[in-house]
């Protein structure tokens, strides 16, 4: 069939062509945007959920809401090597600087523009090697203390006040939120707490893995009070054959009933995996209705995309001791598993594996669904590892 007509879409964040069986959350969501513009008290969002169950789709279409309800939204990625600081104070710059552009008097946004000059040069901030906001004067004693959990409070209030004045509302997004230190952490969790008890028009939406929730819990224990963590898993089968039959039928194409059943089992209602079997099943396929025939030509085609694609880039930071460590957890099968049942493959004691299991944690590798048991943050990760190490033991 014809590739240039091909509806599905695999690629980290890219939009689905059809994003099912997330209604709950994008409503949950659209409520929290509407109770901030109404001043009305509400908790923000962080997502969680394993990779490639479409957290990012779903904070870019928050987004996309946001803007259609009036918000200025900001749109970030956390990552290893950047700190919260340096991802943010451009956004905020450029924000504010847009504030100060409309027309109407007070001088809010003047004052927080000086408040993030303060905020830049207590953390010494710069961009592309130049230190910005160089020609504002900033305010003495506000956010310049250097310590983030003192001053982007301070900032985040500036930043409320500034867009309560011109009736505006801020939305900040922060994707793979768990890359933050728990210092960074705290400082955003402190400062939401003042969003939330001055009822100033700022909201955090969020998303990262599983391990942000405890992350949260352990850096400020009243997070929980200030956040809802909806959890985003795989889809169940029938959302999942509606995200692949509705652009199929759209374009003239139908899937057999087999043929979805095959796709569901291969892929667990995982969207990105939906979207590769689904890509490549259409191209493998010579006409309609696509068979099931055509999804097991194409599962060859997959998982080696897959492999080299989604899960090598994983692989190839770890450490021997690290693979070792995954390869032994994918010995025991899929689901989560005990430190002492892995301890027992490697012929280790449970002790001596601890650096290895904190830095598979950090680097967001495996996560602690229950204590004492680990589970690959990677959907069939797994099945991957046996690929990569075939001759284990």
């Amino acid at each position: 069939m014809d590739p240039f007509s091909n509806p599905f879409s695999p690629g980290a964040g890219a939009p689905p062509p059809e994003l099912v069986g997330r209604g709950s959350i994008l409503q949950e969501a659209a409520i929290l945007l509407g109770r901030i513009k109404r001043k009305r008290p509400e908790k923000s969002m962080l997502l969680t959920g394993l990779r490639g169950v479409g957290k990012t789709v779903l904070l870019n279409e928050i987004e996309h809401k946001a803007r259609e309800e009036g918000y200025r939204t900001i749109f970030i990625e956390a990552h290893e090597g950047k700190s919260l600081g340096a991802l943010i104070a451009p956004h905020l710059w450029k924000l504010l600087f847009e504030l100060d552009r409309m027309a109407g008097l007070g001088n809010k946004v003047k004052r927080g523009l000086s408040v993030l000059r303060s905020f830049i040069s207590a953390l010494k901030i710069t961009v592309n090697d130049v230190t910005i906001g160089l020609d504002i004067e900033p305010e003495r004693g506000a956010a310049d203390s250097g310590d983030l959990e003192i001053d982007l409070p301070n900032l985040f209030v500036a930043l409320g006040e500034a867009a309560e004045e011109r009736k505006n509302y801020i939305a900040i997004f922060i994707d793979e939120i768990q890359y933050f230190n728990q210092k960074e952490l705290g400082a955003l969790i402190m400062a939401m707490h003042k969003m939330q008890q001055r009822q100033l028009p700022l909201v955090l939406l969020g998303a990262g893995l599983p391990t942000l929730l405890g992350l949260a819990g352990d850096s400020k224990s009243y997070a929980e009070r200030l956040f809802n963590f909806p959890d985003i898993g795989a889809l169940s089968e029938s959302d999942a054959a509606k995200a692949l039959n509705d652009p199929a039928k759209a374009a003239g194409i139908i899937f057999e009933s087999v043929a979805l059943a095959e796709i569901y089992r291969l892929t667990k209602g995982y969207p990105y995996f939906l979207q590769e079997w689904g890509y490549q099943s259409w191209n493998h396929a010579l006409k309609s209705p696509i068979t099931i025939e055509f999804v097991q030509n194409a599962t060859q085609t997959v998982i080696q995309r897959l492999d080299k694609n989604f899960f090598r880039v994983r692989f190839d930071r770890l450490v021997p001791s690290e693979k070792n460590f995954l390869r032994a957890m994918a010995e025991l099968g899929p689901g989560s598993h005990r430190t002492g049942n892995i301890a027992d493959i490697l012929n280790s004691k449970i002790s001596s594996l601890a650096p290895v299991r904190a830095k598979l944690i950090k680097k967001g590798m495996i996560y602690s669904p229950a204590h004492g048991e680990l589970a690959f943050t990677v959907p069939l990760f797994n099945e991957f590892m046996i690929r990569a190490i075939p001759n284990f033991i």
